[in-house]
């Protein structure tokens, strides 16, 4: 027990058996005034004895530990609180093109060909305003890897074709590489095209939607490398829209390069990584022997992590709010709808001037520009949604096409049946929107090709 503490006690017990003596004896002391010579001096002389030892006890008290003030931690030991109870930041995502330490080696001394475009990017840990990124292209022949050829798939290695559009073959004006389109007619790299090529990087930015055709570009090329014999390396990437699985089944009968695998959903939730060990280990090339297949996964990755993507992975896809959108809005592809191109708010807005302004008021008049050279609607005032400020979705949301083909002026002009199947992977889910089904009707019809799907995907996932 401190000092101060036992002082306080003291006083305490001097004041109480003083203020019993008082009590008891104050009739006494009142006689001993009048009649004695126990004055009203000797009485503020008491009085004051009793102040003091109440003073004493304040003292004391204040300085007691253990008081308000003295628990009060130091700016230190908040500091120290803060960083035991804060919740740690999650360990930032490592790009498959990142880890050069994996996949140099592999390269070394080898004559390489690289399939890739814009996205294709290693990034770099940096604050400033400066551009956080380089291109692997650009990485590899600073790491003075003999790359011979790129491969380039639908929009070009540098981005700037209109979807749809034919891809002429060329030379990448940075690096002096030939430059050999995938689109088109030569989906597929031809022998001649391989011809001396030791091993194959693929690096291409997926969104997780069956019909966005880098998947079916990679399909392609794993088939060429495996019917070659060439070892083929994929530097794996988020799936921005990795957390779900959902929307109509690919359907056998309709698969095209919109979709070449039947039963895979709409949003089938796997990385490129994922997808090409899939696509190699079920005999979904169809070659005599599977492809040599390395894949470079990430690291800190879960498929529920948001992920924001440094650049456009392809023209129409400007920012994560569009890539969100682009699984319930692409396939207004295969209406009349204009889904925002020839703006700057791609699969961000749908519309059209056949749509009632009262339940259409958001307005705007489509222009040819970057990446749509002639949209829908060209020059004319659409009638549309705005969906730019929507909340993330974690499904695939028809209820846009319903309601626009239920409000739509010209319903017999509403669907071009052949490409909307194309993009759905069935005609029945055309059917289903005319007879007037409901979205619950609709996604109901999924479900067991869902589930199916899902069983057949964790065989493959490589992170939780």
């Amino acid at each position: 027990m401190t000092t101060p503490r036992i002082i306080a006690m003291i006083a305490i017990l001097i004041i109480g058996v003083e203020a019993v003596l008082l009590y008891f004896l104050a009739p006494i002391m009142r006689l001993a005034v009048k009649y004695s010579k126990f004055n009203r001096p000797m009485a503020f002389r008491l009085f004051k004895s009793t102040f003091f030892l109440v003073f004493v006890i304040s003292i004391s008290c204040g300085n007691t530990p253990g008081t308000k003030n003295q628990s009060l931690p130091s700016p230190k030991s908040q500091n120290d609180v803060l960083a035991k109870t804060k919740t740690p930041e999650p360990a930032p995502i490592v790009l498959g093109a990142n880890r050069t330490e994996v996949y140099l080696p592999l390269l070394k001394d080898k004559k390489v060909a690289v399939v890739g475009n814009p996205s294709s990017l290693i990034l770099k840990a940096s604050s400033s305003s400066e551009k956080a990124y380089t291109h692997l292209v650009d990485s590899l022949v600073a790491h003075q890897i003999n790359i011979v050829k790129v491969f380039s798939p639908e929009h070009g290695f540098r981005g700037t074709a209109d979807a749809g559009e034919a891809v002429k073959d060329g030379k990448d004006p940075k690096t002096g590489l030939p430059v050999i389109s995938l689109y088109g007619n030569n989906k597929k790299p031809k022998p001649e095209q391989l011809a001396g090529v030791d091993v194959i990087v693929f690096d291409i930015q997926d969104v997780g939607v069956r019909f966005y055709t880098y998947i079916a570009t990679l399909h392609y090329v794993m088939q060429a490398a495996a019917e070659a014999s060439i070892p083929l390396v994929v530097l794996d990437r988020p799936n921005p829209n990795g957390s779900y699985v959902d929307g109509p089944i690919m359907e056998a009968a309709h698969t095209s390069f919109l979709g070449m695998h039947a039963g895979v959903p709409l949003v089938h939730g796997m990385t490129i990584g994922e997808y090409a060990q899939m696509m190699n280990q079920e005999g979904w090339l169809q070659t005599a022997q599977p492809a040599k297949l390395t894949v470079v996964a990430m690291q800190n990755y879960a498929h529920d992590l948001a992920y924001s993507l440094p650049v456009r992975p392809s023209p129409n896809l400007p920012n994560d709010q569009s890539i969100m959108l682009y699984p319930s809005l692409g396939l207004c592809e295969g209406t009349t709808l204009n889904a925002g191109r020839g703006t700057e708010m791609q699969f961000q807005i749908i519309g059209s001037p056949f749509l009632p302004q009262e339940q259409y008021p958001f307005s705007y008049t489509p222009q040819p520009n970057f990446g749509s050279k002639n949209p829908k609607f060209n020059g004319e005032t659409c009638n549309g949604l705005d969906l730019r400020m929507l909340p993330k979705l974690q499904e695939v949301d028809l209820q846009f096409i319903i309601d626009a083909y239920r409000n739509y002026e010209k319903k017999k002009e509403f669907f071009n049946t052949k490409n909307f199947t194309a993009h759905a992977g069935t005609e029945q889910l055309q059917q289903q929107i005319e007879s007037g089904a409901s979205m619950q009707e609709i996604r109901a019809s999924w479900q067991d090709g869902l589930e199916a799907f899902k069983v057949l995907r964790q065989k493959y996932v490589l992170y939780p």
